[in-house]
C-alpha cells in the first residue's frame, strides 16, 4: 500500500517538493544513516530518540528537522487531493483550533488561510530555511547561529500542525489509502523525538 501512496505523491508535482538530501560524506550524512538503522532496527521510538554518545545536538536536531520535513511533506503531498479551498477553506485542527499564517515577507500580521494555501506557504518557508546555510551549515567547522533550536522549535510546531490536521480532518482518507501505520509511526516519532529534547511548547500538543 505504501508503493501505491509513493506513486501517487509522484504523480503530483504541484504538492511534492524534492527532497532535501544530506550529502554523502559529510558527518551529517553520517548521522542520517545512524539514526535511519536504528529506526528500522525495531528499536522502542524512545530510544531512536536519543541522542547519540559524543555527538552535537545540534547537528541532531538538524538531521531530523530535515526528515520530518521530508516525511511529513510526502504524507501531506499523498492525500492533498482531499485537502482543497473547498473541503478546508479554514487551515484547522477540528473546531476549537484555528492556525493563522504569518511570515515576514508578505503576511506580517496572523492571516487566516485555506488549509492548502497554509500548507504551501510552510512548506516553502520551511525549504527556504533548511537550505539557508546562515541557518543550517553544512560546511564543517561552521558553526550553528544562536537562535538556532529557536527556529527549529517553530519548524517543528508548524509541522505538528499538518499532523493536527491531517489527523483530525483527513483520517478517513489515510485509512482508505492504506497508510495509516505509516502515518502513525511518523507521528510518534516526531512525537518523542519533540518530547526528548522539549522543543514544542505542551499547549501546542493539545489538539491531538
Amino acid at each position: 500500500a505504501m508503493a501505491l501512496c509513493l506513486k501517487q505523491v509522484f504523480n503530483k508535482d504541484k504538492t511534492f517538493r524534492p527532497r532535501k538530501k544530506f550529502e554523502p560524506g559529510t558527518q551529517r550524512f553520517e548521522l542520517y544513516k545512524k539514526a535511519q538503522a536504528s529506526l528500522k532496527s525495531g528499536l522502542d521510538l524512545k530510544a531512536v530518540v536519543q541522542l547519540p554518545p559524543g555527538e552535537n545536538i545540534n547537528d541532531w536536531i538538524a538531521v531530523h528537522v530535515v526528515d520530518f520535513f521530508n516525511r511529513i511533506n510526502l504524507i501531506y503531498g499523498t492525500m492533498s487531493e482531499y485537502c482543497t479551498e473547498k473541503s478546508c477553506p479554514i487551515m484547522s485542527g477540528g473546531l476549537k483550533y484555528e492556525y493563522r499564517w504569518q511570515d515576514d515577507n508578505k503576511y506580517k500580521k496572523p492571516t487566516k488561510l485555506s488549509a492548502p494555501k497554509y500548507m504551501c506557504m510552510l512548506m516553502d518557508w520551511i525549504e527556504m530555511l533548511i537550505n539557508n546555510e546562515d541557518i543550517f551549515p553544512t560546511r564543517i567547522g561552521v558553526p550553528f547561529p544562536k537562535q538556532f533550536q529557536q527556529v527549529c522549535t517553530k519548524i517543528l510546531t508548524r509541522l505538528f500542525r499538518v499532523f493536527v490536521h491531517v489527523y483530525i480532518h483527513h483520517f478517513d482518507s489515510i485509512i482508505n489509502m492504506g497508510a495509516e501505520a505509516h502515518v502513525n509511526t511518523c507521528y510518534k516519532h516526531f512525537y518523542y523525538f519533540i518530547r526528548e529534547f522539549s522543543l514544542i511548547d505542551h499547549r501546542e500538543l493539545e489538539p491531538l
